[in-house]
């Protein structure tokens, strides 16, 4: 399986983040594939094929997600940048969101 998927998590609330925008852009910030979290936060299939090896980015439009939400949020977006190093492998990068802060890490 080839692709990028992502999760994203209310750490606050502990529950899915449900229609975060999400854009997934190469280095040059041209934008590859783009989507919305699904109903448990997750987008499955960001993009359906091997990722070029290089740098990506994977933004995510909290700031929308705040405003919706009712959350007062200091960060607008949130920008991960990562390496892809091996096309033939599957990415999943989540999000752990809080209004103050977030974190990030590779999963499997």
């Amino acid at each position: 399986m080839t692709g990028l998927s992502t999760h994203v998590l209310d750490a606050v609330c502990g529950v899915p983040a449900v229609g975060v925008g999400v854009s997934l852009q190469d280095a040059a910030g041209g934008e590859v594939a783009s989507g919305v979290t699904d109903s448990d936060g997750r987008i499955a299939q960001v993009n359906t094929d091997a990722l070029v090896p290089g740098i990506y980015h994977l933004v995510f439009d909290t700031g929308e997600w705040f405003a919706d939400n009712d959350i007062r949020g200091f960060y607008p977006e949130v920008d991960i940048c990562f390496t892809v190093d091996d096309p033939d492998r599957h990415y999943h990068v989540p999000l752990l969101l809080s209004p103050y802060s977030y974190s990030t890490y590779r999963g499997s």
